[in-house]
């Protein structure tokens, strides 16, 4: 986290338990910050023990998720009213059918756990439940996943926020290029019948 961001959540520690597990839940709840804000905050700043750390971090994490599911499909289409949006939700569920569809074809609820899994500013509950909407996954399933992969994503960040830097640095490398690769191994292997379709 940056000093900034220190700065702030130490303007914080004077509250009493209730307002520091709220202050939590709260960030946990935020979209890109999510999970992955929370934990640090909650260990280095408030000196949570981990487990009722990862606990609030993962509630405030999944809150969202059943209101993104159902509300945002109203709220798509409000927005549709207008040119702009239409077409940039029309570009929207193109692309992600195109690159999330195949992937989750191939990987099943394993891509959509990892996708979320991953403690990255594009990855994580929020987006996950975006490509889950906009593939018309199910909702049950898919929120069974995302529970997974954010419980998977508080482990990490414990061992992540309890590590020195450097290897916290490491260890979110580590876990990018592994799923960097495991997906671009799978392009090459799906390259060669991305167009055997069957065709009337």
């Amino acid at each position: 986290m940056s000093s900034i961001a220190d700065g702030l959540l130490e303007s914080f520690v004077g509250l009493p338990l209730w307002g520091q597990i709220i202050t939590i839940i709260g960030i946990s709840m935020l979209p890109f910050i999510e999970l992955r804000g929370a934990m640090p905050a909650a260990i280095r700043v408030f000196g949570f023990p981990w487990a009722l750390a990862m606990t609030l971090s993962i509630i405030g994490n999944l809150l969202p998720v059943p209101f993104i599911m159902i509300l945002f499909r109203h709220v798509e289409k409000f927005l549709r009213r207008w040119s702009i949006f239409e077409r940039f939700f029309e570009w929207l569920f193109r692309r992600t059918r195109a690159k999330g569809e195949r992937k989750l074809q191939v990987w099943g609820d394993i891509g959509l756990i990892l996708f979320v899994a991953v403690p990255f500013p594009v990855t994580g509950a929020w987006t996950g439940t975006l490509v889950a909407y906009l593939l018309k996954l199910n909702r049950f399933r898919s929120f069974l996943c995302i529970f997974v992969g954010v419980v998977i994503a508080g482990f990490i960040m414990t061992v992540v926020s309890y590590t020195h830097i450097i290897w916290g640095v490491v260890i979110m490398l580590g876990l990018f290029f592994t799923l960097v690769a495991i997906w671009k191994i799978e392009d090459l292997v799906l390259s060669g019948n991305t167009f055997r379709k069957d065709t009337p």
